[in-house]
């Protein structure tokens, strides 16, 4: 009987949760406010509850849901006619890079790290920052990359060679990967190496690419800088391209 008792409670709880979701709206999961995702949360919660224990009645867990159901439509019906509501419930969108060069500022705010910046460039096909005309991290997380007008991915690029390519073309090209930066050896992904994250040097990265610190240091004073600890981010493209965002310091009162 108490087997029976559970089906029944559990199938009647799923419809439940399925329709209030779908009357909360068709929304990807991803591009789910913090306001919605909590609801969703503690409806997922009060439905786990209402399934295990077997002695609470079912109305007691249908109506929070309920009610944080009817929650949801207002408060989406509010934000629908008051945009202040609407940035208070959802947030705004942040510019993490802005013609080419990072907010670190911003960044901090946000607890949003190197590490995912890099990655989300990478889901954009994107292989610098320096290429970025602006970058916004959405209120879902996401990061919309708006490229420079003259940028080519690296494989536009590679379309034009193969089109274009002639045995001087290919000579020369021979001759230009001889005198890269980038061992022939080391294989990397799209997005360029990082030599220096948050003021500390890469050593790892270094390593695998037959340099040393003394090496990035004068690299990086023909570029005027002379300490480690005053680049937030530092990278080398698949070019042998430097990119260096510099650490914005807070001028003293």
């Amino acid at each position: 009987m108490e087997f029976w008792s559970l089906l029944i409670r559990t199938v009647v709880i799923y419809f439940v949760v399925f329709l209030i979701m779908r009357f909360m709206g068709k929304r990807e999961i991803g591009k789910l406010s913090v306001f919605d995702l909590v609801i969703s949360v503690m409806i997922a919660e009060i439905a786990v509850i209402v399934i295990e224990d077997m002695d609470r009645s079912m109305w007691s867990g249908i109506l929070p849901m309920i009610v944080l159901l009817l929650i949801q439509l207002g408060s989406a019906f509010i934000t629908m006619k008051s945009r202040k509501l609407r940035l208070l419930f959802d947030g705004k969108p942040s510019v993490i890079i802005d013609k080419g060069k990072l907010n670190s500022d911003v960044m901090r705010k946000q607890r949003y790290n190197l590490d995912d910046l890099m990655l989300q460039l990478r889901e954009n096909k994107i292989t610098a920052v320096s290429d970025v005309e602006f970058a916004i991290l959405e209120t879902s997380g996401k990061l919309s990359v708006i490229p420079k007008e003259n940028y080519a991915s690296d494989d536009d690029n590679n379309k034009k060679d193969q089109a274009t390519k002639s045995p001087a073309a290919e000579k020369n090209l021979n001759q230009y990967h001889t005198s890269k930066i980038i061992p022939q050896k080391y294989r990397f992904e799209i997005l360029p190496i990082p030599l220096i994250m948050d003021g500390k040097v890469q050593d790892a990265n270094l390593e695998k690419l037959d340099k040393t610190r003394f090496w990035l240091k004068n690299v990086l004073q023909e570029k005027g800088v002379t300490d480690f600890k005053d680049v937030f981010f530092c990278t080398i493209d698949h070019k042998g391209k430097l990119f260096v965002d510099m650490i914005n310091k807070k001028p003293r009162s």
